[in-house]
């Protein structure tokens, strides 16, 4: 591929991309509902729905600055060409729907992160890595996670002294009604996140081109086709790492239900807002094992969460081989 290309390539680029983030969609459609479904407030084919809408809307009430750190933030934009995003997609989508067959909520962030470092070192060297944004979504590998088990457990503690109280019938049904709330929070924040990882992608294709003029920045076009296409794939489900977020890792009842899904959403809100391209499974994975804990150690099963974290550590590195690898062969192939 050459540095300049023909209008129907780009074409097709930008709807690889959209592709990579059905996908996204549709693997990470369990960090939306996994909690609602598996206390039975919501059944599957409604929760979707209800997740799909709120991830469409997440536009709305947030920037870009994720897309920003994408687009220019993890690897320089002067060397991005087709080719490097091409290769970075392959990386990207072929571990998704490894780790989807599989069962394994993996992160699709990272996998486009590792895809972008890959492609881009195969290109051009660890020279054309920013550092300092890399190092910020690394760091998130720990932090989000960490930070959604700790809010989560604070927030469960703090409900179960607010209502001491109560009847546990009546706690069921209060938090039955709230974890609607919850759920729409988490859906906002899974939308406002991840859609912007693809803009950045398109985004910075497009300036690699010349179709943004001098100033990098994401056109209204793509904010809404790559909205769509997330919500599109949450509409498809996700259904085998549904039953492992939702009842392999512990079991949840409303009121846990309702903590995870809180404490995650704050996490990526936060995350957002400061152009931090965070995992959505990471978070809410923490999320669910810090509820698990609060109510005993044992409650969470965690040899099946280690086999999870291993996944997360193996993303990063495969995505970016299997994306250099890619670029190689499209230079032997050139």
């Amino acid at each position: 591929m050459d540095a300049t290309i023909a209008l129907p390539l780009l074409v097709g680029l930008v709807a690889v991309a959209l592709f990579f983030d059905f996908l996204n969609g549709l693997h990470d459609a369990a960090n939306s509902i996994a909690t609602i479904v598996s206390t039975r407030v919501l059944r599957p084919q409604y929760a979707v729905l209800w997740a799909a809408f709120f991830n469409f809307i997440a536009f709305l009430f947030f920037g870009l600055h994720v897309a920003e750190t994408v687009g220019k933030g993890i690897v320089d934009a002067s060397i991005v060409t087709p080719a490097v995003i091409f290769a970075a997609l392959v990386g990207a989508i072929v571990w998704n729907i490894v780790t989807w067959i599989a069962g394994i909520p993996s992160s699709s962030s990272h996998a486009l992160i590792g895809g972008l470092v890959g492609a881009g070192v195969a290109k051009a060297g660890t020279g054309a890595i920013v550092w300092a944004g890399l190092g910020k979504t690394v760091a998130a590998i720990v932090l989000s996670p960490a930070t959604g088990f700790v809010l989560a457990l604070v927030l469960v503690l703090a409900v179960s002294w607010l209502f001491v109280r109560q009847t546990p019938f009546a706690v069921d049904n209060t938090f039955r009604v709230l974890q609607f709330f919850s759920a729409s929070l988490y859906s906002l924040g899974h939308g406002g996140n991840d859609a912007q990882k693809t803009m950045g992608i398109i985004a910075v294709l497009l300036y690699s081109q010349g179709k943004l003029g001098t100033d990098f920045y994401v056109p209204l076009w793509v904010v809404l086709t790559c909205q769509s296409a997330l919500a599109l794939g949450t509409l498809f489900g996700g259904w085998r790492i549904v039953h492992t977020m939702g009842s392999k890792i512990t079991r949840l009842n409303p009121m846990q239900g309702f903590c995870a899904e809180t404490g995650g959403a704050i996490t990526l809100f936060a995350a957002t807002w400061l152009g931090v391209p965070v995992s959505t499974t990471h978070t809410i994975t923490g999320a669910i094992v810090g509820v698990g804990a609060a109510r005993r150690v044992s409650a969470v099963r965690w040899g099946i969460a280690g086999n999870i974290v291993i996944a997360w550590v193996v993303t990063l590195p495969a995505t970016a081989a299997i994306s250099a690898l890619t670029y190689l062969v499209l230079g032997l192939a050139g």
